[in-house]
């Protein structure tokens, strides 16, 4: 005659497991603080002291390649963008849902109560 588990077996399992896991992880802290020395280390960051000085700017090169540098000012004619589209109305498209709405085909059956 074979016993089924009881839910507290499984509770007991798990608190074992939870348990285990957080002895793994306090282990691990305490070889972590064993292994690694305790002096200070003072990290100083370079100084630069001519960060801020004043010098010659760079010779510009370009990023994409050529040689000349191009300028040109004016307006461009509209036609160059391609063609103006025009917005339909919103009270248009208001109608034309209704009307599709209307023409949508309805339910043949129709239940009253749903559920229980």
């Amino acid at each position: 005659m074979e016993l089924e588990p009881s839910p507290l077996d499984s509770e007991l399992n798990a608190m074992k497991i939870t348990l285990f896991v957080l002895f793994i992880f306090c282990t691990a802290g305490a070889f972590g603080q064993a292994v690694l020395s305790n002096q200070p280390q003072v990290i100083q960051s370079p100084s630069h002291p001519l960060h801020a000085a004043v010098h010659a700017m760079a010779t510009e090169s370009p990023l994409v390649g050529g040689e000349g540098y191009t300028y040109a000012q004016g307006e461009r004619p509209l036609w160059e963008f391609g063609p103006v589209s025009q917005p339909t109305p919103l009270g248009d498209v208001a109608r034309a849902y209704r009307k599709e709405k209307l023409a949508a085909r309805k339910a043949e059956i129709v239940f009253e109560k749903q559920g229980s």
